[in-house]
C-alpha cells in the first residue's frame, strides 16, 4: 500500500513538473511575436511622412518656376555671340525673305534682347526678342522685372516660334508700318524707328543695335537675301557706343578689356584701375572710364 501511495505521488509530482515547463515556453514566443507586428507599422508611418513632405517641396518649387528675377547686366563672350548669330541666321534670314524685316535687325534685336541666348527670358520662356504679352496675347507667359516690378511676357515652346512671332508682331501693328517703307537694307533707319514706335524705353537703343551689326557684320546676311555684294563698314564707326561725356565707353556685346584698351590706346591694367575692377569680366551696358 505504502508503495502505490509513494508511486502515485512521484507520478504527480512528474506530471506537475511537465505543465510548469511549458507554460514558461509558451509566454517568450507570444512576445516576440508581438514586436515583429508593431516593427513594420512605425515604418510605413514614417516613409508616407516622409514622401509627404517631398511632394510639399516639390509642389512649391514648381509654383515659383514661372516667376523670374530681374537681371540687369548678362555676360557674353565673342564666341558666345558668333555661336548665336550662326545658330540663328538662317532664321532670320528666312524672315526677312517672308516678312521684309532686315535680317540684319532680327539678328542684332536678338542678341540684345535675349544676352545671346543667355538672358532669363530666352533661357525660361524661349523669348528671344523681350515682347511682352499684350492684350491680344491668349499663349502661355512668365513674369519678370522690367520698367515695372513682375511684366507679363511671352512664353514659347521653341526660340523658332518666338522669331516668327517676333515678325509677326513687327508686320501686324500699324506703329511700325513706315518701318517697312525703308530700303531692305537700311538697318540704320530701322534701328532709329524701332525706339521712335516705342519698341524699347532705352534711348541709346538705336545705337546699340547698329553697334551689334556693325561689330559682328550683320548687314551680309542682308546682302544674301537681297543677292547684292557686301561691304563691311570699318570697326571705327562702333564708336557710336561711346557714352556722351566722351571720358566714358559703353560695353557691348563682343567687348574685350583688352580690345578697349587697344582702342583707346591705353592698357589693360589702367583700364582696371580706373574702373576699380577686380577681374576682366564686363557686361553689356556697362560703363567704363577711359580717360
Amino acid at each position: 500500500m505504502n508503495k502505490r501511495i509513494l508511486l502515485l505521488v512521484l507520478l504527480a509530482i512528474f506530471a506537475s513538473c511537465n505543465s510548469s515547463k511549458q507554460t514558461t515556453y509558451k509566454r517568450p514566443s507570444t512576445s516576440h511575436k508581438k514586436a515583429v507586428v508593431r516593427k513594420p507599422t512605425t515604418k510605413v508611418t514614417t516613409t508616407k511622412s516622409a514622401t509627404a513632405s517631398s511632394n510639399s517641396g516639390n509642389s512649391s518649387a514648381a509654383s515659383k518656376s514661372e516667376t523670374l528675377e530681374a537681371v540687369t547686366r548678362v555676360k557674353v563672350t565673342t564666341e558666345m555671340v558668333n555661336e548665336y548669330i550662326a545658330k540663328f541666321e538662317p532664321i532670320a534670314r528666312g524672315n526677312m525673305q517672308q516678312y521684309g524685316i532686315p535680317a540684319s535687325i532680327i539678328l542684332a534685336q536678338g542678341i540684345l534682347e535675349s544676352g545671346a541666348g543667355t538672358g532669363p527670358l530666352s533661357s525660361s520662356a524661349n523669348n528671344h526678342f523681350g515682347i511682352k504679352c499684350h492684350k491680344d496675347w491668349t499663349g502661355e507667359s512668365v513674369r519678370h522685372d522690367d520698367d515695372s516690378e513682375q511684366e507679363c511676357f511671352r512664353k514659347y515652346n521653341n526660340p523658332a516660334e518666338s522669331y516668327r512671332d517676333h515678325a509677326l508682331f513687327l508686320t501686324g501693328r500699324q506703329r511700325y508700318s513706315a518701318l517697312f517703307e525703308l530700303d531692305k537694307d537700311d538697318y540704320k533707319g530701322w534701328a532709329k524707328g524701332l525706339r521712335s514706335a516705342g519698341y524699347a524705353t532705352d534711348p541709346k537703343y538705336p545705337e546699340k543695335l547698329i553697334g551689334l551689326i556693325e561689330r559682328y557684320n550683320l548687314q551680309k546676311y542682308d546682302a544674301m537675301v537681297l543677292g547684292v555684294d557686301y561691304e563691311p563698314v570699318p570697326q571705327q564707326s562702333t564708336s557710336v557706343m561711346i557714352a556722351d561725356n566722351s571720358s566714358q565707353y559703353q560695353v557691348i556685346a563682343g567687348d574685350t578689356l583688352y580690345s578697349i584698351s587697344k582702342r583707346f590706346n591705353i592698357t589693360v591694367d589702367q583700364l582696371k584701375s580706373m574702373n576699380n575692377l577686380q577681374d576682366n569680366a564686363l557686361s553689356i551696358g556697362q560703363n567704363l572710364r577711359i580717360k
